[in-house]
């Protein structure tokens, strides 16, 4: 199995679906109440575990109901949570989501013990980095603790991927140490410092990001694909087509399969369309780790697509 180690947040969802979004200081009425769970770290687990990989995760929750409703979760998903620490004295991160009609969606988030996460607190499950074909970080943890971990990743001969969401500001040093970096278009454009406004600009935001040292960009643009940039070559991979319900958790489950396709022995070209489609798939269905679809339904997806046939009736 592959095997695969995330080091992230996990949060509380509440998703709330509504006709559109609201505009600053507007109240719009008639939604719907989802709860579940979530958080980037999380949900990329729960991607590539539903995918068939071994995990481990290492995180932070509080000493909370959330908190252990989440431990108890991904362990009966069969993720190893041993690396999943309680913080005292700190709420479990929880997540405010809105979606509108066409599945476009606006996020807040109270980082509650994810920020309070710490490299002493990880240091005695440092053993799952070395463990891992792939390590998968994102940016909902401290910096330092990002850092320790792909240094880990680099020390053991790891890849490691980075999706650099909520995006900040990266020092040059830390990009040496990605192997793949994933940002979608708005923090390519952040990253890189130019605009992104079409295919020609997202190339030129994916070569300064290999200029700052990661050896890889994957520039995630939603219904516009992924763009794989590489000192040898820029390849764009077209999006799958599918009935857009909610894009909650897309990039999260892009991630999470990259991971699995590259930790199974797959080149780019092979993981990255198991990444499109798991994506795809996600974006059928509410929810952020609920959405996430099994295995069995990204590959009937691919063959269908591969046979000419569309997406499979009752996909995922």
């Amino acid at each position: 199995m592959p095997r695969i180690c995330v080091i992230g947040s996990a949060n509380v969802d509440h998703t709330l679906a509504l006709p559109r979004l609201p505009r600053p200081g507007e109240t719009v009425s008639g939604g719907t109440l989802l709860t579940n769970l979530g958080g980037k770290g999380a949900n990329q687990a729960v991607a590539a575990r539903k995918l068939g990989a071994e995990l481990r995760m290492l995180g932070a929750v509080g000493e909370d109901g959330p908190g252990r409703e989440i431990r108890e979760r991904l362990d009966a998903a069969g993720i190893d949570v041993t690396g999943i620490v309680a913080v005292p004295d700190a709420a479990t991160g929880t997540a405010l989501i809105f979606v509108d009609a066409e599945g476009r969606n606006q996020i807040g988030v109270a980082p509650g013990a994810n920020h309070c996460l710490t490299v002493e607190m990880l240091r005695p499950y440092e053993g799952a980095i070395a463990w891992a074909d792939v390590v998968v970080c994102q940016l909902e943890t401290p910096l330092p603790v990002v850092r320790w971990a792909l240094e880990e990743a680099h020390r053991h001969g790891v890849r490691a991927i980075l999706n650099p969401a909520p995006v900040r500001e990266l020092p040059d040093d830390l990009l040496g140490l990605v192997a793949y970096l994933t940002p979608n278009e708005g923090e390519a454009a952040a990253l890189a410092g130019l605009p992104i406004g079409d295919m020609d600009s997202a190339v030129g935001a994916g070569r300064r990001l290999l200029e700052r040292g990661a050896a890889t960009v994957i520039v995630t643009l939603g219904g516009e694909g992924a763009l794989v940039c590489q000192r040898d070559r820029i390849v764009h991979f077209p999006a799958f087509k599918v009935a857009v319900v909610d894009t909650t958790a897309a990039g999260d489950a892009f991630n999470g399969a990259l991971a699995v396709g590259l930790a199974a022995g797959g080149t780019l070209d092979e993981a990255v369309p198991l990444a499109a489609a798991t994506a795809a798939l996600t974006c059928t269905r509410r929810g952020a780790q609920d959405s996430l679809p099994e295995r069995a339904a990204v590959e009937r997806f691919l063959r269908s697509l591969r046979a000419g046939q569309g997406p499979p009736e009752g996909t995922p």
